[in-house]
């Protein structure tokens, strides 16, 4: 059942996604596109319901509960990014907005973006290892938490590789090119 309920819900998410955007930008309906995307955080709390629930009733914690802890984790840390990343490319690509704006590529302002990559990740991983271990001491000692401990461990891997990334991008920067590097800054850039 929680299989299906997390495939359900990860549908459910793409669909809200889309159909908001598309009442958003589509239909002109701005405000009906707001709510159908609010209803987004719904999905998230039926799945962690249904995935209490069905511990209370004594099914044992498996790959499933896990699974389902990892997805509520990535949706409280990534899920707003995930969407304004959407919003900004499916306005540019059928409303006529702005081209997305790229992330930096060189020097201090790619670090920047590197550790605040990072802060989603690891906002993402807390959540995911906080439900589990709430998971892990709900059970207790009577039944077996292998797998919610196994996750526990995918988790901090996760974390580890984004803190690792990050922490490459400051110690190592990536320098531009020499040819930008020797440019005079256009006046626009001056602006800012």
């Amino acid at each position: 059942m929680i299989v299906t309920l997390i495939v359900a819900c990860e549908v459910g998410f793409w669909v809200l996604l889309a159909g908001g955007l598309s009442l958003r930008y589509l239909a002109r309906m701005p405000r009906a596109g707001i709510a159908v995307l609010l209803l987004e955080p719904v999905l998230e709390l039926v799945l962690l319901i249904a995935t209490a629930v069905d511990l209370k009733n004594g099914a044992e914690p498996d790959i499933r509960h896990g699974l389902a802890a990892v997805y509520l984790g990535y949706s409280v840390g990534l899920g707003h990014a995930t969407v304004k990343w959407v919003d900004v490319r499916f306005a540019h690509r059928f409303a006529g907005g702005p081209p997305p704006v790229k992330p930096p590529k060189h020097g201090r302002e790619r670090a920047v973006h590197e550790w605040r990559t990072a802060a989603r990740w690891l906002l993402s991983c807390a959540v995911a290892l906080a439900l589990l271990q709430a998971a892990i001491w709900y059970v207790g000692d009577a039944g077996d938490t292998s797998s919610l401990r196994g996750w526990q461990s995918r988790v901090l891997f996760v974390a580890g590789i984004n803190l690792v990334i990050a922490l490459s991008y400051t110690i190592w920067p990536k320098r531009a090119p020499a040819a930008e590097r020797d440019r005079a800054p256009a006046p626009e850039e001056l602006k800012r």
